[in-house]
């Protein structure tokens, strides 16, 4: 089985989160820990643990969330891979392809649709550029592409995927995958357009090599191989009996090809993949242990559990464990332990949290009584009916949080939005740590671009024992702490094994002497 060296387990001293009521809404996040060392194998850890993170193409157009945004927010220094959503298969040539025509998963269909414009056409201006510099017209490499290759310039450790399908652009996969010729041209396709860059060209940007160097490897979202009609789009083309194979033998292609190239490079790429948490779907094609032999890890889909296709019932879509007083729904907590079950390296899970609500409206009693209450429809939302992003709902009505199924939700009297707030993703890390997972990650960066989830749940990682995901960079310690320095916010440290961040300014204060409160903040061990 292809698995990371599992990392020294120990101890992180003091620095106990200091939450354990309700986190209000919009408090204040502490400042943003140093960079780890870099990774020379590939991955990228926050102390042992992953946060990845989805950067959507359209978020820009949709949401006014840039790469820009994404930096400045503080979320570049909590998340550790970025997956970028997303890359589409060619509906005759069945490789993966680039293309100027318009189509989004809102709008025009999927087939033959591509977003070259946001991707690598489109000028970003000064103002919403990473570095303040505007895209100009004689760039090989202008859009989202260039705002990720500057931002990898500002942030070395951060790995950057391209993740191929989705919801929408999952409907050619079955077919790609069918045969190993087939797999052979998809895999090499991807490998070609993305890791060595060679970009059609589209109104004078592209061109060989225009995109080198801006991703470190591919991210898998096929939803789903060989799953039942309910659970897929409904124009993706299946195959019930050969998906399951289908899809092992094309991570395996991928995993070849990427080691392959990367030893010609010199480099270690990343395969990941998003996976299933419904056990009907897992078992209709996940191959499980196999599978995760060709995959560094697998992001499990820790939300849609419930939602607006059942317009009168208000739930849980993202609940960690089993709800007690409601037969048949589906936790986070079944699908991992499922994998687990079948010896998948708890490290090579990675469990998703949503930076999106689901609501229904009409609920009369949706505060005490909780979960499962008549609704009279499905709440309006943004760009999809009972869906905004967390940002949208952060401060409607009240928050409640119920422990026994690791669940938030906000009700105002009339609706009731199943949403992740701070405690809930803080529940949820916590429980991730102490499982021996990989990590989390989130769906999408833009609902959080103020940093209150990603970085809450960076915070907890933090202050655990020292994860399982060995990047190579642990054991290098930041310099020694000195009683006689001064520090301030921002600066970083050393003492007894553990590096540290300050908070605030702090001169005498030695880390790691006080519980709460402290000007120290734990960013890892070392030593």
């Amino acid at each position: 089985m292809r698995r990371r060296a599992l990392g020294a387990v120990v101890s992180a001293t003091t620095l106990a989160l200091v939450a354990t009521g309700l986190v209000a809404a919009g408090s204040a996040t502490a400042a943003p820990a140093a960079p780890a060392a870099a990774s020379p194998n590939g991955e990228n850890d926050i102390n042992g643990y992953r946060n990845v993170g989805y950067f959507m193409s359209w978020a820009p157009e949709n949401y006014g969330y840039t790469v820009k945004d994404f930096q400045e927010s503080g979320q570049a220094e909590q998340i550790t891979h970025i997956n970028y959503a997303f890359g589409n298969i060619h509906p005759t040539d069945l490789s993966c392809f680039i293309s100027d025509k318009v189509g989004t998963p809102e709008v025009g269909g999927n087939d033959g649709a591509g977003v070259a414009g946001a991707d690598f056409v489109d000028a970003v201006s000064a103002e919403d550029s990473i570095d303040g510099v505007a895209d100009t017209s004689d760039q090989a490499l202008a859009g989202n592409f260039n705002q990720l290759r500057k931002l990898k310039e500002q942030n070395p450790d951060t790995k950057v995927l391209v993740s191929i399908g989705g919801w929408t652009w999952s409907k050619f996969f079955s077919k790609a995958a069918a045969t190993p010729e087939s797999r052979e041209k998809l895999v090499s396709s991807c490998i070609d357009l993305y890791l060595k860059g060679n970009l059609p060209v589209i109104d004078g940007r592209g061109g060989p090599a225009a995109a080198a160097g801006v991703f470190d490897g591919i991210d898998i979202d096929w939803e789903w191989p060989g799953a039942p009609d309910w659970s897929q789009h409904p124009e993706n083309h299946i195959d019930p009996v050969n998906d399951k194979a289908s899809f092992t033998a094309l991570l395996a292609e991928f995993r070849k090809q990427l080691d392959e190239y990367g030893a010609s490079q010199g480099e270690e790429y990343l395969l990941s993949a998003y996976i299933p948490v419904n056990p009907t779907v897992i078992n209709a094609g996940w191959d499980a242990p196999a599978i995760f032999e060709s995959l560094d890890y697998g992001n499990i889909q820790g939300y849609d559990l419930h939602g607006g296709w059942s317009p009168n019932l208000a739930g849980h879509q993202s609940n960690l464990h089993d709800d007690p007083t409601f037969s048949g729904d589906i936790s986070v907590e079944q699908g991992v332990d499922l994998y687990l079950s079948r010896g998948v390296d708890p490290q090579q899970i990675t469990v998703g949290i949503p930076a999106f609500g689901r609501g229904w409206t009409g609920v009369e009693d949706g505060g005490t009584s909780g979960a499962w209450q008549y609704a009279t429809g499905v709440a309006p939302g943004t760009f999809e009916a009972g869906n905004k992003q967390y940002f949208e709902l952060r401060d409607l009505g009240t928050e409640y949080f119920d422990e026994a199924t690791g669940s938030s939700w906000r009700y105002d009297g009339n609706e009731w939005w199943s949403v992740d707030t701070p405690r809930a993703v803080e529940f949820k890390a916590k429980w991730v740590a102490e499982k021996g997972l990989g990590g989390s990650m989130w769906w999408d960066l833009a609902g959080d671009y103020e940093d209150e989830l990603v970085g809450t749940a960076a915070d907890v990682y933090r202050a655990s024992p020292r994860g399982p995901v060995d990047s190579g960079a642990a054991g290098g310690c930041f310099p020694a702490w000195s009683a006689a320095g001064t520090y301030t916010a921002g600066d970083v440290t050393s003492h007894e094994g553990v590096n540290y961040q300050a908070n605030w300014w702090v001169h005498t204060n030695a880390p790691g002497t006080e519980a709460y409160w402290s000007p120290w903040r734990v960013v890892g061990t070392c030593g």
